[in-house]
């Protein structure tokens, strides 16, 4: 099952309705947290919102994570080594204050278990892909990078 995730706080409409086209298409069994109380989707089973219990029974019977750009999403997936698909949010596009789901995208580059996905051709060829690897809290040259740019950053500042 592939798990859909966007936080508590936003919708995040143009990431479920792909996946929920995606779903049809493909027949993928999908379920989606959508923080959106008045959404309406054809091929996939969602919720606004998630009780604890509920979100990690999902977790435990997921087999590829998707989300946002938020770092709890990272975090879960890491914690349960689960592979995660991130599409992170525009401000551009009215989906939050900022573009700083962008960069966290960025430096989410690279890391094992962690795929990125900007459009819906790359997020259809990464759902339908079957040698996706879990994420980890495996030290890597990527978090090594990470660790040191926000070591820098907090430091100096």
């Amino acid at each position: 099952m592939i798990f859909v995730t966007v936080g508590t706080q936003l919708p995040f409409d143009r990431l479920v309705s792909m996946i929920d086209e995606l779903a049809g298409k493909h027949a993928l069994q999908v379920f989606a947290q959508t923080a959106d109380p008045g959404a309406s989707y054809k091929h996939i089973d969602h919720a606004p919102y998630l009780t604890p219990d509920e979100y990690d029974d999902i977790i435990a019977r997921t087999t590829i994570l998707v989300g946002h750009a938020g770092i709890g999403t990272i975090l879960t997936a890491k914690k349960v080594e689960k592979p995660v698909i991130v599409m992170p949010r525009k401000a551009s596009l009215g989906e939050h204050r900022n573009e700083h789901q962008l960069a966290t995208a960025r430096h989410l580059e690279g890391q094992e278990g962690v795929y990125i996905a900007h459009d819906r051709a790359t997020l259809s060829e990464l759902l339908n892909r079957n040698d996706l690897t879990p994420a980890s809290f495996r030290d890597t040259p990527e978090k090594t990078r990470l660790q040191q740019f926000l070591r820098n950053f907090v430091y100096e500042a």
